[in-house]
Formats: structure tokens, sequence, C-alpha cells
């Protein structure tokens, strides 16, 4: 995968010209930190949900979806936490005027030390060779610890400090580290405070009678709300998931990286729930099934890795996140979460309804525990998209741009291509895509040569392309092209379905 901030730029503008990603209201300037997705794009986020929901709910017996209202009573957030708690620690710069989390700045910083290290061991690495012990490396090279050393201590009084609400010296660590703004340079910062990430409106005909409601910040209380409504239907026993995938909504004041952090975004979330005292396996189950779903779409082992909390949330007895190394560094991607009692427990008494399941095989009933997986898909999108950008220098000296994306998630699977318009070759081609569309999202064109429809379809990731030649018209045989190896073979027509179908399918 390519890295950095340039190839991150061409990343974002390669979305927008191929039909991804657009800036949200463009034409009236846009609106910050708010994306739509264009023709491609939403073809793309709608095959990962698919393969997500396939991989979570069709191929589970015991978890099964819903899809729960973005509206709900306020008092679900006032249960859950949200409304006391649901903070981001802000500070501005007083000369560039600019407004950052706290948390993000602290991270940074962290970040470069974690920087430093890893160019030691490189460095290390290349010296020694094959000998280099990099276990031991990192635990006697002097720079090495000292700068762990430095981290580590960081981090624990920044997460000790949030823990007891000690905002001062929050403030007090970004000074001593002496901790910039990215913008002026500026290290002259104001009080840190907190700020309530929740957007707020109001339902009701007439102003005295409304009520102030909230846009969700995540589905997982839509999940906890129908507990029992989907285990008494479904006749559910425990273990079991309930699933969902969902739009939340975030008055992010600090949003950056592209759709990596927006105010409008989708979870994919799964909310499974366990007999208590057996959620700590739970956990680590999923956290190893989780990590195998990501690997299964062909990225390499070194672009994730597992990032596990110093700092647990106030629900949490356990958490991890997936984190997956953007062209801007490793950031988290999915976040496994053992939730406990907490969710069912505050909605059991605020709402003074009983959120106990009776379990037969110990003749008890109780409260149950939960762990979470959550995942969000634009990041999962543009995770993937990160990956799947390719420059690549051809034998011949020419250029070319290609997304390699998984073929299972292309939005395209197949372009349909006569050689030319004329000859009946175009009239051929039509039999062909007809014979296609209803399997899979095909692209049809005669537009230009055919070499340049190649590369419009390698810069939108399509796997296959079919082309129609005047041999086509002799024999029924078709040029079948690879989009990754470029590397083509002559096939029957009527065998392009199982071919195509074979390659681009799921993966058991």
């Amino acid at each position: 995968m390519l890295k950095g901030d340039d190839v991150f730029k061409k990343i974002i503008g390669h979305a927008k010209e191929y039909g991804f990603i657009f800036q949200s209201s463009e034409i009236y300037d846009g609106l910050s930190a708010v994306y739509d997705y264009g023709q491609n794009g939403s073809a793309l986020k709608n095959n990962i949900k698919d393969y997500w929901w396939k991989s979570m709910v069709q191929f589970h017996e015991n978890i099964v979806g819903i899809d729960s209202a973005i509206f709900m009573h306020p008092t679900v957030w006032k249960a859950s936490g949200h409304v006391d708690a649901f903070n981001d620690p802000l500070i501005d710069n007083k000369d560039s005027k600019k407004r950052y989390r706290a948390d993000v700045l602290i991270e940074d910083h962290v970040a470069k030390l974690e920087e430093k290290i890893n160019k030691e061991v490189q460095k290390a690495a290349k010296r020694f060779g094959e000998s280099f012990d990099e276990k031991m490396f990192r635990e006697t090279n002097p720079r090495v610890v000292a700068n762990r050393e430095k981290i580590d201590g960081i981090m624990k009084r920044f997460v000790s400090s949030l823990e007891a609400e000690d905002l001062k010296d929050v403030k007090a660590l970004i000074e001593e580290l002496e901790i910039a703004c990215p913008v002026s340079g500026s290290k002259n910062w104001t009080d840190v405070r907190q700020f309530n990430l929740m957007f707020s409106t109001q339902m009701g005909s007439l102003s005295e009678d409304t009520n102030q409601i909230f846009l969700r910040p995540e589905t997982a209380q839509g999940i906890f709300v129908n507990y029992l409504n989907v285990q008494k239907t479904g006749r559910m026993k425990i273990p079991f998931g309930i699933a969902q995938i969902g739009k939340a909504f975030r008055n992010e004041i600090v949003a950056r990286q592209f759709i990596f952090r927006m105010r409008e975004f989708e979870q994919m979330e799964m909310q499974f729930f366990v007999r208590p005292g057996e959620e700590k396996q739970w956990y680590e189950y999923w956290k190893e099934n989780r990590m195998k779903w990501h690997k299964s779409l062909g990225m390499p082992d070194d672009v994730y890795r597992f990032h596990d909390h110093d700092k647990l949330a106030h629900y949490a007895n356990a958490a991890a996140d997936i984190e997956f190394e953007f062209p801007f560094g490793f950031k988290e991607l999915e976040g496994i979460h053992s939730r406990t009692d907490f969710d069912l427990g505050a909605h059991q008494k605020f709402s003074g309804k009983k959120l106990q399941y009776f379990d037969p095989e110990t003749n008890e009933s109780y409260v149950p525990y939960v762990v979470e997986t959550s995942i969000g898909l634009d990041r999962m999108f543009l995770a993937i998209l990160s990956h799947a950008y390719n420059e690549e220098t051809l034998d011949d000296g020419s250029q070319r741009v290609v997304m390699n994306l998984p073929p299972m998630l292309a939005p395209y699977k197949v372009a349909v291509l006569p050689l030319m318009k004329k000859d009946g070759l175009a009239e051929k081609a039509r039999e062909v895509m007809d014979n296609l569309k209803y399997d899979f999202m095909c692209a049809y064109e005669e537009k230009d040569a055919i070499g340049r429809r190649y590369r419009r379809q390698d810069a939108i990731g399509t796997p296959y392309c079919i082309t129609i030649d005047h041999q086509t018209l002799e024999d029924n045989t078709v040029t079948i092209r690879e989009r990754d190896t470029m590397q083509q073979e002559r096939i029957h027509k009527d065998e392009v379905k199982r071919v195509v179908m074979e390659r681009t399918g799921y993966k058991r």
C-alpha cells in the first residue's frame, strides 16, 4: 500500500474523479465533514455492507438483524450515559483560533515517539540482518527504552487525568510536552473543557409541546431497547446476537482526514448476549473472529494490529481496537468491547421494565452480559480504498492507476466492451451483457479505444473486462482480461458467467 500525505491527497482526488465520494452540497461550497457517496462509491459501500451482513447474520444461526429508528425516546440517552458523559475534551489555540481535541493532540505526540522507536528498529534490522532479534533490541536499546518509558508515562498520566476529570492537568500535560498548534506553531492554549457531541432537535408540532430529542450518536442503543422484543419473538437462546447497520451522528468539532471522522456516518454493529461470567471468553472469541474477517479480504497481515485500551469506557470491563494502517498511520477501524450488563441494567432501571433472561439450563433469571463488535462502515470503505489505490509503471513505460479492490467488493464485477461499434460487434456485446446483468453489476462501454476503456475500468476497480471482437462472430469466444495481471484469455461466451462467478464470489 502506498503511504504518505501526498498519496492520501491523490486518493481523495481519485475518489471524486471516478465517482466514489463527493463533498456534500459542493455547489454551495460544501458542508464541512459531510460527504456524499457517488455511483461507484455507493456500490462499493453496499457491497461492504452485504459482505458484513452475510458474514455476521446469514452465516451464524444464532445472530439476527434489525433496523431501529434514528429518533429514540430522550431517556434512552440519559440511561446510556450519553447525556452526562458523551464528551470530548477540547482546547483552543489563542493565536490560530483553531480548536482541537486534547486527546488527539496528545495521541499525535505519542505517535511521533512511536515513529522514532520504529525508525531505530528499522535501522538496526538493516545493520544486523538475519541475526537481528527485534524483541531483545526493543527491551535493551537505551533510546528505544527511554522513548517507551516516555510514552507509558504520558499515557498513564493522561488516562488518570481524564478518569479524574482533571482537565487542568490535561492542559498542563500539553504544555509540558510543548505541543504546538499544527497551523500556527504557537503553544498559547486555552483551558481544556468538555463538549457534548450529540446533535439535538425538537419533536412536536407546537412550540409549547416540543420535546428535545437527539440524533443517535451510536446504533447500539437501538439494539438494547429491542433486546426483549427480539429474544421473545425470535425464541432466541443465550448466547445470541443482534446485528444492525445504520446511520449515527456526532457533532465532531475536529473532523478531519476525509471520511475517517465525519459528523454523519454509518456503523455496522453486533451485540452478543451471554451468561454473566462467560463474557471474557466470548470477548476473546470475537476479537479473533473479527480479525479473521478483515484478513479474509486479502489485505496483508501487517496492515492490521490490536490495540488494547488503557482507559476503559464506563460500561466496559475489557476493550480492544482493530487498527488499520491508513496512509496517515495506524488508526482505529473496529472496536470489540465487553460491555458487561451496564446497558440492559441501565435501561431496566430507567424504564421500569424487566430486561431479564430465564435460563432453562441454570434455572435462573439474569440480566445478560454483552460483547460488542462495532465497525465504522465509512472507515472500512476508506481502508479498502486506501489499500486498493496503486500507481504502476508498465513494461512499455506507460503509467496506469489501478484500484486493486477485492473482486467480491468491486462496484462492477465485469465490463462488456465491443472492440468497435460497427460490424455487428455492439449487437453481440449486448447479447453478452443481457446474459450477465441479472447476476452481476455490469458496465457497458463503446466509446474510445479499447486501451483507454481498460484504463477507465482499472481506475474504478472492475476485476474483469470482456471484449467482443470479430472472432466472437465466428466462434462465439470472447477475450476475458484480468485487472491486476492484465492477462487475457479466450473463453466461450457461455462460460463467462461461470468464470466470473467463481472468481468474484464469496470465499469460504
